[in-house]
């Protein structure tokens, strides 16, 4: 008994005991379905010991899907209990774990993995190579995400969950004020899943720079790989600063140092930071690719060559640049003093300038073209205003100091956010999903039931938040659980609660849109079903193992549109097709990354067994590959040759 009421929180309440129920149910039914038809071997072979980044790229995008899931349910459950005052359907202490679980949930794990994944599906395609630089490590990358994210959502069912909000600062995350499991399940589902995203930083930096086919310079390269070069280069400089402050808490939490110890010697300013150090680059990493992918959507679906590449790329550098020199804008209300705010003020709002040189230059791709308002194109659409309004002209506003003592700390700066995140990556990541969807598995998603989806999710989404503005500026804080009545807030709330609901239907219908399109979507046989113009789309869909038969010769920007004008000939490096180097498939990434939840959860609850073990399965995995040679095979000729005629290419 003692062990069910401290670790499986018996005692907790209905929430914990349904999500028991559920969790078992689902995994049950999980099971059944794979035993049921006989699929163990196939998701071992095919799925789980993969090192194909177009099935890692898939596996990167359903981890955000459930992610996304999870975190909408947390966002409804809040908005619930603000939708009318003196509400105390949940606690504060359940409120408090919520909204921290949400923020670092939809940051952390299902933004982060929706962009790596497509990363992984677009890239390499788009680049004319066969795989990334690195697949093994590419693989590791994602099981360390994985497990990561795992051990960070095992916190809701088993010993409690981080109470600290999703920046986690001290002193309230130190001992003495947050003793208990939760805070040490955020630092190590963090920690593990940062070290798989610097990986992959290090591996899509390395893959662009070295893999493009022959003709594509820098210049030359689709908008969306110019996007994530950028973004690995920011996650190479700032996940590390991640890295090295949630090692010092964890020191701090679990050995009784003082980093962060005021009374110790520590200094807590010192944590705030180096969190924003990574925190505010954090913001780049998951917008850039997104307008990267609204590059892509704009250029096919309005016909046209994108208008202002080279300002477009130099506004990215640009903002790389100034990214890392605006993270003071976080605690401009810490007392730094006058002429330290209006540095990080004026710097804050410079970042508006790159930002408002790609928006015209997607409005100026639009004039004039021959617009096809397909699903993802009405994502993109959605998001300039939603963006731009919402988001960057508020951003604006919060970057002028003595305005943001005022909004600091409000539902003004929630709103901000969201009009930002949602606005610019979710909106992104939808465009991406359905522009790329046939690409990865050969159907088009329905449009009509899509087009359902859509409308729910986007007045839903401005319903919910638009009130949010007006409820900052009456002076309702953030991580506020109750509010009492006669402030004139609860209809603001109760506007907002019912716009998030509608939210949740618009993902409840994209999920019927995708069962419905599986068995009765529109089969993709063309492998350009866009009449796009970039080199994956001369792929047939989905793409073989190799990619590419032969490597192409790039002579454009957008190279497949001008093929398909005449305008160049279809080269090739090789001129007859030649056997094809491949890596093999792997299990050890996967025990990798389970070795490394083992050892995660030993320092959850200071279990040193498991964190003597999980850390020695680890190192037998690096040794034992350290002196294995025999990792990659040939694709013979004959089977090259049997796909493409297959595929009608031959």
């Amino acid at each position: 008994m003692h062990f069910a009421n401290t670790f499986l929180m018996w005692k907790e309440g209905p929430l914990i005991w349904i999500s028991d129920v559920l969790i078992a149910l689902a995994s049950l039914g999980i099971l059944f379905v794979l035993w049921k038809f006989k699929k163990f071997k196939w998701l071992w072979t095919e799925w789980l010991t993969t090192v194909d980044h177009k099935k890692i790229g898939i596996m990167y995008i359903i981890a955000a899907l459930l992610m996304l899931f999870r975190g909408g349910v947390d966002a409804l459950l809040m908005r619930s209990q603000l939708a009318f005052p003196n509400e105390h359907f949940l606690t504060a202490q359940h409120y408090d774990e919520i909204f921290t679980t949400h923020g670092t949930i939809m940051i952390l794990f299902m933004a982060m993995p929706f962009i790596i994944g497509m990363m992984n599906v677009a890239v390499p395609l788009m680049i004319g190579a066969r795989d990334v630089a690195f697949p093994y490590l590419n693989a590791i990358s994602f099981w360390l995400f994985f497990f990561g994210a795992m051990l960070f959502n095992l916190s809701f069912v088993f010993g409690g969950s981080p109470d600290g909000g999703w920046t986690s600062y001290p002193p309230y995350v130190e001992n003495l004020f947050d003793p208990g499991p939760g805070e040490n399940y955020y630092i190590m589902g963090l920690q593990i899943a940062g070290i798989g995203t610097i990986a992959t930083g290090v591996n899509f930096l390395v893959t662009i720079l070295k893999m493009r086919a022959p003709g594509m310079t820098l210049m030359k390269m689709p908008m969306f790989v110019w996007s994530v070069l950028i973004t690995s280069a920011l996650i190479v400089f700032a996940f590390p600063a991640l890295t090295v402050v949630l090692g010092q808490l964890l020191i701090d939490r679990l050995f009784n140092a003082h980093f962060f110890t005021t009374t110790g010697g520590g200094m807590p300013m010192n944590y705030v930071n180096e969190f924003w150090i990574w925190g505010h680059p954090e913001v780049y990493i998951v917008i850039l690719p997104a307008f990267g992918i609204f590059s892509e959507v704009v250029s096919t679906f309005a016909s046209k060559r994108l208008f202002g590449y080279s300002a477009m790329v130099a506004s990215m550098v640009a903002i790389t640049f100034l990214g890392f020199g605006v993270w003071v804008h976080h605690f401009f209300t810490m007392g730094a003093g006058a002429a330290v705010n209006s540095f990080f003020g004026i710097s804050t709002m410079a970042i508006a300038i790159p930002t408002g040189v790609k928006v015209f230059n997607w409005l100026s791709t639009m004039w004039k073209g021959r617009i096809r308002f397909t699903l993802p194109m009405l994502w993109t659409s959605a998001f300039i205003p939603c963006f731009v309004l919402g988001g960057g002209v508020t951003g604006v506003m919060l970057a002028v100091a003595p305005a943001d003592y005022q909004f600091h700390n409000s539902y003004f700066l929630i709103a901000h956010f969201h009009y930002t995140l949602i606005g610019g990556t979710v909106f992104g990541m939808m465009a991406g999903l359905y522009y790329w969807w046939p690409k990865m598995f050969g159907f088009k998603l329905d449009e009509k039931r899509g087009r359902w989806a859509y409308w729910w999710f986007v007045i839903g989404f401005n319903v919910c938040f638009l009130p949010q503005f007006l409820l900052g500026l009456m002076g309702m804080t953030r991580r506020m659980y109750t509010y009492p009545s006669g402030l004139g807030w609860w209809i603001p709330n109760f506007i907002s609660t019912i716009g998030g609901f509608m939210m949740g239907v618009g993902f409840l219908l994209i999920v019927y849109q995708i069962v419905w399109s599986i068995r009765y979507g529109e089969r993709d046989v063309t492998g350009d079903p866009w009449d796009a113009r970039t080199l994956e789309w001369s792929l047939p869909s989905p793409a073989p193992e190799y990619n590419f038969a032969r490597t192409p010769i790039v002579h454009s920007r957008d190279e497949w549109w001008y093929i398909k004008q005449g305008k160049y000939k279809q080269e090739f490096v090789e001129s007859e097709i030649q056997p094809i180097h491949m890596p093999k498939n792997s299990g050890r990434p996967f025990l990798l990354g389970l070795c490394m939840f083992v050892a995660g959860f030993g320092f959850v609850f200071e279990w040193y067994v498991f964190v003597i073990l999980g850390l020695l399965g680890v190192l037998a995995i690096m040794l034992r590959r350290s002196f294995e040679f025999d990792y990659y095979h040939y694709i013979p000729v004959s089977e090259i040759v049997q796909t493409e005629k297959s595929l009608g290419r031959l």
